[in-house]
Parts: structure tokens; C-alpha cells; sequence
């Protein structure tokens, strides 16, 4: 069961709460629409279901508040909007991605696209989709986890009958199984049809809460329009009528104070009696009640009264107003004192449980990551058979493709493009939860992007070095190429470097959320960064650290190999370097940057 208690919003620059003060149950084996008209609030209680936006009150999913469940996918599905997934992305390839999120097996994925109908589809590109099957691929995402409650946000907004009916039909499968369905929707009759249970909004509040049955004999039976100049006198005299006749009729006066709505009439009756009392009339019309119409405020109200709906409060709404009017008081919001709702606060989603898998399939479920790989290691082998032309070029940098005139070589730009999109996807394409917007900064998932990052930037460190030595090879011969003595320095300063700058990339795109940032933070290193460490003052008398290694020998309590020492010296002459320097301070700027926003924002870890 899903217990929606006291939802308000937020209010901004004094503007009244989009939702205020909403109360209501979906309960287990049933389908629960939230009827109301385009900006009622629906979509934004939802949003303050799954504490995606600010506000006040709480919302139970079997008894537990949504930040308390462990496994958010197993409990709820969401499907607001449409898929927000790359669009060079396979069906497939999304759904599995998803299954890495929630911690399902892969195989899930199949599953679900045979049973949503999208079995021969798999491989096809998510921005090439209909828009009825994005819809389907939407309501596998939700489903992937195998939820017990699913929440939706106007499923079958601009679907064909054929494909709303069917979606329906899948909500009511889902329900059947003992599951409980929420969804939103405009259309009364869309309501009557495929809900067993109906709760009406308007202006964020709670107007009606009934079941089906009782709905469609209150919302949407039959009634006349009536205009007229005389709409009060008309009113008075239809009444008195059907009092004397005994016959259950309902005169509702609209709030332009013309036009009357009367339920359990017709259009012959109404004109006989306005002609034997001499009213005039100017428009006498049959018309199906939905919430929407023109006047609809003063009905609304009525509607509200005659179904003595249970309120969120517990008490029966009064069949009148206190000034006779048919208007139904509203109990007031929010009390003061310890009746205040609860505060909710806008939680980021949490990391895929699975985050490594999580973080391959995203990296190469596009074609984005061999395209630039491909372009680093192109440029990398035209680059060297250039520089070893003159034979001025030292080796080292001849391999590497790293001539003067750019501040990186291409393997460490590709590194750090590569670091960029690892995160300026995820805000782009926000693919861990629907509708939110955000990434989640928990720990697990910046370490598996820093894992997986730092694996690419190496393969391509080294598949740069050998295309560049099989380039120099092909052209000049292999008498070029010879084994430097200070191999392992070289190959940590060249490692440390891309994947610095890929770490680089990565920190500054998961920062300030966008993928151009993370590219601008790489290029700063050279630009800006080294110019400002080789104009640091130095000392006239430098102290050597060659024995370092020795002593972090003797204050640690296990002995490592000797050997060991001179990886250690490497590093330091790496880090010694001013590129290696610069590196090194950007890096520790953007983690502790990175760190403090995650803790500022109350981000549980």
C-alpha cells in the first residue's frame, strides 16, 4: 500500500504551494489514477513522493518512507516522461546498463523486452524509437527490478488508443499480482475506464476520493447546460418542479452566474418549463460532466459535497457550505504546533549497486569511446612519423606524439574527453532514476568512474606507444627504435599523466555538471597550471630526497623489496616534474572540491 500523508510544496517568492496539504491511498491489488486538471498538481505530488522536490509531509511504500528503503528499484518504479537515455544507445544495451544499476542479472533485461513487446527490437537506437515504444522501454526500466509499487506521470500522454489500451492492460496485470499502481492523468474518462480507485485534485488539494463506481455515477452521468439571463429564477423554478414531482434533480449555478449545469434532467423538460414561466433561454445543450469545463470551479465544489468524499483529515465533507452556497470548506492547512508534516528533502538517487558493471556498460554501450579512442591513436601514429623526420625529437616524445607546439599529446586530450563524458553523460542522459536530474555522489560510484577511467587512459597510453612505435617501424625502419635506460621513470611519468588528466576530466564534470568543464580542466593543466609552477620561487640550495625510499622503509612496519625503491623515486621525479606538479595540485583542488560540495549537499554516503 502507498500512504500519501500532508504533501505540501514549497513555496516560492510567495506564490501558493502547487501542492498543499494532500492526503490520500493507493492501496495494494488496485489501480489508483490521480485525476486532475493540467496544472493541478499532479505531477508535483508525485515529484513529492519520491522526494525529488522540497517540501513538507511523507509518503509510505508498505509502511516505509523511500529514504529507508535499502533497494529503491525492488520497491518502486517510476516512469515520468520519456526515456532519458543516450540516443546512439541500443534498447538493450540501456536496459542492461539498468539491470547493473539495480543489481538484477542481465538476463532481466530479455525478459522484460519480450514481455513489454519489444523482443525484436533490442538492438535498435533509443533515439530512433516511436513514441509508443519509448514508451514500452520506459515501463521496462520501471519494471526491471521487479517492484511492488509503480508510480507513472501521464503514461499515455499522445499514445494511440491501441497502445494506451494496452498499457493499461499491463497496469492491471501488475495490480492483479497484488502490486499497487499510481498514475496521473487529465481525462475523467480515461480514469472511469482503466481504475478501480480515483483520487481527484484540484489547485493541489484534495477534492474526492472514491472508488470507481461512484466516480463515474457522480463525474460522469449525463446533464444539461443551461444559459440564461435568468439563471437564478430558472434554477428556483426546476427545482420546485422536480421537488413536486419527486424526481432526484440537481441544479448546480456556475460561477459567471449564467450559466446553470442540471444533472437528472433533460433538454425537453428544461425548455417547458422555462416557456411556461416566460424565461428566456440562449443555450440548452446535453454535455458529459469532466473536470476541465468551462465555470467547472462552482461544480467541482458541488461534486465534492454530494459524494461526501473522505478527506485527508478523516472527516466527511458537509453536503453545503456554511453560507448555503454548495461550497465545501476546506480544512485549513499545515496547523501550527507538532501537526507539522515532516520535511522532505530533495535526495539525490543512490549509486547502481553494481557500480563497476554499472560504469563499463555506460562507457561502451556508445560509440563515443572507440570513436575518440580511435582518433587519439590515428593522430598519435601521424604525429610520430612526423617528429622522428627531422631526428631532433628525443624518443620519449617521439612515442608519445607529444610535440611542443601542443600542451598535451592526443592519448592524454583523449584520456580526458573520455574522463569528461564519464560523468557529463550522467547529468546529460541521467539514466539511475528517472526524473531527477542529478548524479548521485556516492562513494562507490566516483570510484568505480576513477577505476574504470584510469583502465581506459592506460590502454590507451599503451596501445598509443605501440601504434607509434609499429608507425616508426613501418617508415623508418626499426633501427629508430631503441630501449631508453630509464624505462620505468618513463613509462609512470607517461602513465601518471593520462590518467591524471583523466581523473582531471572526470572530477571538474562531476562538479560543475557539465562535460566542457571537465575538458576545460584538462587543458588548464598545461595552460595555466605549469606556467604557474615554473614561475614559483625556488631555493638557491636544494636538498636531495634519494634517500627517502630507505626511510619510509624503516618507519613502516611491513619491509618491502628493495626494488621497490626505485618505482618510488620514479613517482617522486613524476610528481617532481612540473607538468607532474601541476597535475598533482589540480587533482587534489578538484577532489577536495568535489568532497566538500557531496558533504555540504548531506549526501548520504
Amino acid at each position: 500500500m502507498l500512504q500519501a500523508i500532508g504533501l505540501t510544496s514549497a513555496r516560492h517568492r510567495g506564490l501558493s504551494p502547487a501542492v498543499d496539504d494532500l492526503t490520500f491511498e493507493a492501496g495494494s491489488g488496485c489501480v489508483t489514477a490521480l485525476l486532475g486538471a493540467p496544472g493541478s498538481g499532479k505531477t508535483a505530488a508525485l515529484r513529492l513522493m519520491l522526494e525529488l522536490e522540497p517540501g513538507r509531509g511523507i509518503t509510505y511504500f508498505r509502511g516505509r518512507a523511500l529514504h529507508c528503503v535499502e533497494q529503491p528499484a525492488r520497491e518502486v518504479g517510476v516512469l515520468l516522461g520519456d526515456v532519458q537515455g543516450h540516443p546512439v544507445r541500443t534498447v538493450r544495451g540501456q536496459l542492461r546498463m539498468l539491470c547493473a544499476a539495480a543489481g538484477v542479472p542481465a538476463s532481466r533485461a530479455d525478459e522484460l523486452l519480450d514481455m513489454v513487446g519489444l523482443a525484436g527490437l533490442g538492438d535498435r537506437r533509443i533515439g530512433s524509437l516511436s513514441l509508443g515504444m519509448d514508451r514500452r522501454l520506459a515501463l521496462a526500466s520501471a519494471l526491471l527490478g521487479d517492484p511492488y509499487t509503480l508510480i507513472l506521470d501521464e503514461p499515455t500522454k499522445g499514445l494511440a488508443p491501441r497502445e494506451a489500451a494496452w498499457l493499461h492492460g499491463m497496469l492491471r496485470s501488475h495490480a492483479a499480482g497484488g502490486g499497487a499502481v499510481l498514475y496521473t492523468t487529465s481525462d475523467p474518462k480515461e480514469a472511469a475506464r482503466s481504475a478501480g480507485h480515483v483520487v481527484s485534485i484540484d489547485g493541489g488539494r484534495l477534492v474526492a476520493d472514491q472508488g470507481v463506481a461512484d466516480f463515474s455515477h457522480t463525474r460522469l452521468r449525463p446533464r444539461v447546460a443551461v444559459r440564461s439571463p435568468h439563471a437564478a429564477r430558472l434554477a428556483a423554478v426546476v427545482s420546485r418542479e422536480a421537488r413536486a414531482a419527486r424526481r432526484s434533480v440537481e441544479v448546480v449555478t456556475e460561477a459567471s452566474g449564467s450559466r446553470l449545469s442540471v444533472y437528472g434532467s433533460s433538454c425537453a423538460e428544461i425548455g417547458d418549463t422555462a416557456f411556461r414561466h416566460g424565461l428566456p433561454v440562449h443555450q440548452l445543450a446535453d454535455e458529459i460532466g469532466e473536470i476541465g469545463d468551462t465555470g467547472s470551479v462552482a461544480e467541482r465544489a458541488v461534486f465534492g459535497a454530494a459524494t461526501a468524499a473522505t478527506r485527508g483529515d478523516g472527516r466527511e465533507a458537509d453536503a453545503t457550505g456554511a453560507d448555503g452556497s454548495g461550497a465545501v470548506p476546506r480544512p485549513a492547512a499545515n496547523a501550527a504546533g507538532p501537526d507539522l508534516p515532516p520535511p522532505i528533502r530533495r535526495r539525490p538517487a543512490r549509486g547502481p549497486l553494481r557500480p563497476v558493471r554499472y560504469e563499463l556498460r555506460r562507457l561502451f554501450g556508445v560509440r563515443t569511446t572507440t570513436l575518440i579512442m580511435a582518433v587519439a591513436l590515428v593522430a598519435s601514429a601521424g604525429i610520430s612519423v612526423l617528429l622522428a623526420r627531422n631526428g631532433s625529437t628525443p624518443l620519449p616524445n617521439v612515442l608519445a606524439a607529444w610535440p611542443p607546439l601542443l600542451p598535451l599529446p592526443p592519448a592524454a586530450l583523449g584520456a580526458g574527453l573520455l574522463g569528461a563524458l564519464s560523468f557529463g553523460d550522467e547529468f546529460r542522459y541521467p539514466a539511475l532514476a528517472a526524473g531527477r536530474g542529478t548524479v548521485p555522489r556516492r562513494l562507490g560510484l566516483l570510484l568505480a568512474k576513477l577505476a574504470v577511467s584510469a583502465g581506459v587512459a592506460l590502454l590507451l597510453a599503451l596501445l598509443v606507444v605501440l601504434a607509434s612505435a609499429a608507425s616508426l617501424r613501418l617508415v623508418y625502419g626499426g633501427d629508430l627504435i631503441r630501449m631508453p635506460p630509464n624505462v620505468i621513470s618513463l613509462a609512470v611519468s607517461w602513465s601518471g599523466l593520462t590518467v591524471g588528466c583523466a581523473w582531471a576530466g572526470l572530477l571538474a564534470a562531476g562538479l560543475f555538471r557539465v562535460t566542457a568543464a571537465g575538458v576545460a580542466a584538462v587543458l588548464a593543466v598545461p595552460v595555466l597550471m605549469v606556467p604557474l609552477v615554473q614561475r614559483m620561487p625556488k631555493a638557491s640550495t636544494a636538498r636531495s630526497v634519494t634517500g627517502l625510499p630507505g626511510r619510509l622503509r624503516d618507519l613502516a612496519l611491513l619491509q618491502w623489496p628493495h626494488e621497490t625503491d626505485r618505482w618510488v623515486l620514479a613517482a617522486m621525479r613524476v610528481v617532481a616534474h612540473p607538468v607532474g606538479t601541476a597535475l598533482t595540485l589540480s587533482l587534489s583542488v578538484l577532489i577536495c572540491a568535489y568532497l566538500f560540495t557531496s558533504l555540504r549537499g548531506r549526501v548520504r554516503w
